[in-house]
C-alpha cells in the first residue's frame, strides 16, 4: 500500500529515507513508498504518544504530539493508547 508522505499537514517531526536522496525521480521507475518512516522526537517508528509514526496517523493537529512532541498529559505505551493504535 502507498503511503502518502506528501499529505501537506504533515507533522514537521515525521522523517523518512525519500527526504534525504538528491537524485531527481526517474519517470521510467514506478514511484513506491519505502514506509521506513520515524519520528523525530524519539528517533522510532513509535511517536511521542505511543502511536505508529507514519503519514496515516502524523497529519492530524489534534495528535498531542504533533509538531511539539510533547505528550505531558499521556502516558507513552499506556494500554489506553495501545487500544487506540488496534
Amino acid at each position: 500500500m502507498m503511503t502518502d508522505a506528501t499529505h501537506p499537514d504533515l507533522c514537521p517531526g515525521l522523517r523518512w529515507k525519500g527526504q534525504f536522496l538528491t537524485a531527481e525521480p526517474d519517470p521510467l521507475v514506478q514511484a513506491c513508498s519505502e514506509g521506513l518512516f520515524w519520528c523525530v522526537h524519539t528517533q522510532t517508528c513509535v511517536g511521542p504518544d505511543g502511536r505508529l509514526a507514519e503519514p496515516r496517523k502524523c497529519h492530524s493537529p489534534r495528535r498531542p504530539c504533533y509538531g511539539t512532541g510533547k505528550c505531558d498529559d499521556l502516558l507513552v505505551g499506556s494500554e489506553s493508547n495501545m487500544k487506540a493504535e488496534l
